[in-house]
């Protein structure tokens, strides 16, 4: 490839590049806004143009070639420099801008972040927010998010980690299923009530310690039950129908708690969801202005965490 006909390729070696990151055609198309078949069209047309197979095509993913890898590695730094660089000299406006891709999880995401970003928006005009809500781990470089919002015991050492504000899991039932079938007064009584669980791993098992730290080390209880759901709301919404003692995240019950009534005020979940909301990002030189406005909104916003409501009206 001559050296003087390289400007026509930066554009597809630097979707190479993205594509090294994701490992499909699929995720390359939406992260950089062009159609699966373009993405397919101009890898096509890199490969003849250097004259070697960069890719290996499968059904489930997309491997790059030795070649293919080398034209990366060389690549990737230059263009994380121009991005660096570019991204320095839109903040030097002084006025943030340009987009900023979120994931969250949904329960979070539905109660607590979306009714807050009308704010944020008329407040910084020129920034565009997308918002993701998926209860799924995902890979923020892969998929090409600025910012992932988790609740987690400890961030992730290879990323940026910005907490927002405390949370606690909580152990609900509704006023109805304790009066039919009774208030468990420790947790090992769990055992013999209707539960109702996390769709993931682990879940059938939770870990108590006494509020006060002072009766001995923590107690696991096996738990079982007739629902099981990987959405916090769903769970919460069978709570409220009498189904079954559940454990949720503080954000996800206390909207809902002079309905209901918190089960074991004397213990305390462990290990579950995590005792932090942090926003998340993988590390770079630089953080986007926009990003980081974004996150000083949200650490305001949620600064006082979930306050619970008194639960007086419970009966």
């Amino acid at each position: 490839m001559a050296s003087d006909s390289i400007s026509q390729w930066v554009a597809d070696i630097h979707l190479l590049t993205i594509l090294a990151q994701t490992r499909s055609f699929t995720q390359t198309a939406r992260r950089l806004g062009v159609s699966k078949a373009s993405v397919s069209m101009r890898i096509g047309a890199l490969e003849r143009a250097a004259g070697v197979p960069l890719v290996q095509r499968t059904t489930r993913s997309v491997v790059l070639t030795d070649a293919g890898r080398e034209l990366v590695m060389d690549a990737a730094p230059a263009f994380e420099r121009i991005d660096a660089g570019f991204t320095a000299v839109k903040d030097l406006s002084g006025t943030p801008r340009g987009t900023v891709r979120v994931t969250a999880p949904v329960a979070l995401g539905r109660q607590h972040i979306a009714p807050r970003l009308s704010a944020f928006i008329r407040r910084y005009p020129d920034v565009r927010i997308h918002l993701d809500l998926t209860d799924q781990f995902v890979n923020l470089a892969q998929e090409g998010y600025d910012l992932a919002i988790r609740h987690t015991g400890v961030a992730p050492e290879s990323y940026v980690a910005w907490p927002l504000c405390e949370t606690r899991s909580l152990l609900v039932a509704s006023p109805a299923y304790l009066k039919r079938r009774g208030t468990p007064l420790h947790p090992r009584e769990l055992a013999a009530h209707d539960c109702l669980l996390y769709l993931r791993p682990g879940a059938d098992t939770w870990n108590f310690v006494p509020e006060d730290g002072e009766a001995g080390e923590a107690l696991s209880v096996p738990v079982q039950g007739p629902f099981k759901a990987n959405n916090s709301e769903v769970l919460r919404e069978a709570v409220l129908d009498g189904l079954g003692i559940a454990l949720l995240p503080d954000f996800s019950a206390a909207p809902s708690l002079r309905r209901l009534r918190q089960v074991l005020p004397g213990w305390r979940v462990q290990g579950f969801f995590g005792h932090h909301i942090y926003a998340l990002r993988p590390w770079a030189p630089r953080v986007p202005r926009a990003v980081q406005c974004f996150v000083e909104y949200l650490r305001e916003a949620l600064a006082q965490g979930f306050p619970l409501v008194q639960q007086s009206g419970a009966t």
